[in-house]
């Protein structure tokens, strides 16, 4: 009984271990979606939209230089959850202001 209890709860915090990485992916997509769209819809002008790209490729040249010994800790984790939420509040922020690009003004680049 003990082995099937043992077994069990081994799958469970592997399988939330594996479930926390790919949020942490899904997040990072998800937040790059929504710049994306405030871009395409005008609430996030060009120089805005350059500065969140560049809070996201920061993000990610953390994880990566935190992920170099294989594994994130805890902490590690900690730091990027707090990277990605003031990258949300900076996106949030920047979409909801009252700085638009005119409707007649063509969407340059990306």
């Amino acid at each position: 009984m003990s082995k099937t209890l043992t077994l069990a709860t081994g799958l469970l915090l592997f399988g939330t271990g594996a479930a926390l990485a790919h949020s942490n992916e899904a997040r990072m997509d998800e937040q790059a979606a929504q710049i994306e769209a405030g871009r395409r819809n005008g609430a996030i002008t060009w120089g805005e939209g350059r500065k969140l790209r560049k809070e996201q490729t920061e993000i990610a040249r953390v994880k990566e230089v935190l992920e170099a010994d294989g594994k994130l800790s805890r902490e590690d984790r900690r730091v990027l959850y707090r990277m990605q939420d003031k990258a949300e509040d900076n996106i949030l922020s920047q979409s909801s202001d009252r700085w638009h690009r005119p409707w007649w003004v063509p969407r340059f680049v990306r």
